[in-house]
């Protein structure tokens, strides 16, 4: 893969499947250079496979579909190209589709209530005079801001006490009817909220001090459900828990298990018989806060409160919503494990039944009144598609990574595990370029830490190995997916066993590979691979070059200028001065030699852009050949979902760095 072959990669959403089983919903997103923004629409995916699938909407941006429960009305976001999604509803056998919302800050998540007449969704509601919410009033013209809280920013959004996201339900009006009238005249002024002309009015039922996340309707409709940070003192805390609200309005009360544990709830959905309520949790030790390498649970509740059973193994799985009814009380849940992410489908008694794993991503699945279940899921071959579950086994549906194969060659990563310095299995995979070699090679690291490498299409190791690098990347102790002491393993002791098990796994990887060129090396990683990467230029001078990218690269400044530096470092460093020196990069950067390319992104508020900066002024100050790449208006999640020619144009600097010093055939021709 070439970097400007971006556009190729369609990735798709989790499936809607109508109620009757006949078709399943999906969003296919590319990047797009003309618009340099993401474009995509719905497809509708027939689960019989004599029939094709075809594309339904033809919006600038369409995505997260759901049908209505009584299988009539298809809801969706749609975004233009400002990017402010609203919430639109069609009929579901087709027709054009209807604007139902007009928020400011534009529309999050959203679930159907019961009787298919209301929906509930998510919007941030700024403060007036912040946002826009005035004319002519630009952000530079706003009102300063008294801080005093912990907790008031966050990467991707900026500031959030004064845009808090709430829950808001709106009637979802007659399809197929008149077009809605514009009011005027006295009509017009008896409007009970100002909203666009010819648009229901949305009901907020939330005005709590606190995001407000995952919403979900009472099997009966009377109230919602959502998660939040509530209680007293919840700015000096992790905590988040289950409140109930009644959909008519009302003052929010919290539902209280009666496990005593500190928690926080990521995601609840109420079964579909009533009886219980199903949410994903993890723990936090004593103090609220130790949130370090802690694996989801699924949790079952009666839906009135009172004992909550766990009903996965915390050591072993890790667990994780969205959570989608699979019967009366059952549900799919996403099990992130060995480099993979498995879907599993649990019962309130306990029962667990394995529906998809093996060396895949399952990105979201769904269920039908009948039984049939449609899956979203990236392989090595396919960055997203859908397929159906028939008997255990996966029935391929659609085939949107056509285009890229056809244009380019995928690299199949071969699955490799091997010993580290004490003994203990490392996993991960080895990609190789083109030729016999010997090849140069890439040591990749991945953020988190508490996150995996998986076997399935990664652009970033198939656009190296195009260039003519084999990549190694594997899961050292600190990443998810293989228990929760492998996780933990590396709390308070950052940059000790985590680098002993990439070194070893590199050095593993080109004893048993002879088309490695063991002489010619680099090694690169983001954010805590970023971290990991500068910590072992410091103490390893094997590399004859690396690429620092938006890495946690002081622990003590982190503190102050990271969203989430009030816990994060003390939690993975412990929170002591001589500590955080102890396994801080900045801290030993006298020592580094290597030639590195620091990248990084002016609004990245997960690791500050002064971050990059110092590590690449004192690099600089003591004549170490180096420069410093910083993209104007991205964020800490630029690699990812940064604009498609930043996107490119990271690519690229990228690999001019490689071929100045490690040349290849390829990027020397």
């Amino acid at each position: 893969m070439k970097p400007e072959q971006l556009p190729l990669l369609n990735s798709v959403s989790a499936p809607a499947i109508h109620p009757d089983g006949t078709k399943a919903v999906v969003s296919v997103t590319r990047p797009d250079f003309d618009a340099d923004s993401y474009v995509g629409q719905l497809w509708s995916i027939p689960l019989d496979t004599t029939k094709y699938p075809r594309r339904i909407t033809r919006g600038f941006r369409d995505g997260s579909p759901a049908f209505s429960p009584d299988g009539l009305v298809l809801a969706f976001l749609r975004s233009d190209p400002d990017g402010k999604p609203q919430l639109f509803v069609v009929e579901a056998a087709g027709g054009e589709p209807q604007r139902i919302t007009d928020q400011h800050s534009g529309v999050g998540g959203f679930t159907w209530a019961p009787d298919s007449h209301r929906i509930a969704f998510l919007a941030r509601v700024p403060e007036p005079g912040r946002y826009g919410t005035v004319e002519g009033l630009t952000a530079s013209g706003e009102d300063a801001r008294l801080v005093t809280a912990n907790q008031y920013r966050m990467n991707g959004i900026g500031y959030t006490a004064d845009q808090r996201q709430q829950v808001f339900v709106v009637e979802v009006p007659e399809l197929g009817g008149e077009p809605a009238v514009v009011p005027r005249g006295r009509a017009a002024h008896e409007q009970p909220t100002p909203v666009a002309p010819g648009l229901p009015v949305a009901r907020q039922l939330t005005f709590g001090d606190s995001d407000h996340e995952s919403p979900c309707f009472s099997a009966d409709g009377s109230h919602l459900y959502f998660v939040a940070a509530l209680h007293e003192r919840h700015d000096d805390d992790l905590v988040t828990s289950v409140y109930r609200v009644e959909a008519a309005g009302g003052e929010p009360t919290v539902v209280e298990p009666s496990n005593g544990k500190l928690q926080t709830v990521t995601a609840v959905r109420a079964s579909l018989d009533g009886r219980w309520l199903f949410y994903t949790a993890q723990d936090l030790g004593t103090t609220g806060r130790d949130f370090v390498a802690r694996n989801g649970v699924l949790y079952a509740m009666p839906t009135g409160g009172g004992e909550a059973a766990a009903l996965t193994d915390v050591e072993h799985l890790d667990v994780s919503g969205p959570l989608e009814p699979s019967g009366p009380s059952s549900v799919l849940v996403l099990n992130t494990a060995l480099g993979s992410v498995e879907l599993l489908d649990v019962n309130a008694d306990g029962g667990i039944m394995p529906f998809v794993h093996g060396a895949r991503v399952v990105i979201g699945a769904t269920v039908a009144a009948n039984g049939e279940i449609a899956v979203s899921l990236s392989d090595a071959s396919t960055v997203g598609d859908v397929a159906s579950l028939e008997r255990g086994e996966l029935r391929l549906l659609t085939d949107f990574s056509a285009a890229l194969r056809n244009n380019s060659r995928v690299s199949e990563p071969l699955d490799f595990e091997a010993e580290s310095a004490d003994g203990h299995p490392v996993h991960g995979w080895l990609v190789l370029p083109d030729g016999p070699g010997p090849h140069p090679v890439l040591l990749t690291i991945h953020g988190g830490p508490f996150a995996q490498y998986t076997g399935t299409f990664f652009d970033e190791a198939q656009v190296y190995a195009a260039a003519g690098y084999a990549v190694v990347m594997c899961n050292p102790r600190g990443s998810a997916g293989y228990g929760q002491a492998h996780g933990r393993a590396i709390k308070e002791r950052m940059g000790t066993l985590d680098m002993q098990d990439v070194l070893a796994y590199l050095d593993a990887a080109m004893a048993a590979h002879k088309s490695l060129d063991k002489d010619r090396v680099g090694i690169m990683g983001g954010s805590y691979g970023g971290y990991l990467t500068a910590w072992t230029i410091a103490h390893d001078h094997r590399f004859k070059a690396a690429i620092v990218e938006r890495g946690f690269l002081d622990p003590v400044s982190f503190a102050g200028s990271s969203d989430i530096g009030w816990f994060f470092g003390g939690e993975y460093t412990g929170g002591t001065a001589e500590q955080m020196t102890a396994q801080s990069p900045m801290a030993v950067m006298g020592a580094v030699q290597t030639p590195t390319l620091v990248v990084h992104s002016e609004n990245d508020l997960r690791c500050p852009i002064e971050q990059g900066q110092r590590y690449y002024s004192q690099l600089k100050a003591q004549g170490v050949d180096t420069a410093l790449l910083v993209f104007p208006g991205e964020d800490h999640e630029l690699s990812r979902s940064g604009t498609p020619h930043h996107r490119k144009q990271r690519f690229e600097h990228i690999l001019r760095w490689w071929a100045r010093h490690l040349p290849t055939e390829s990027n020397q021709a």
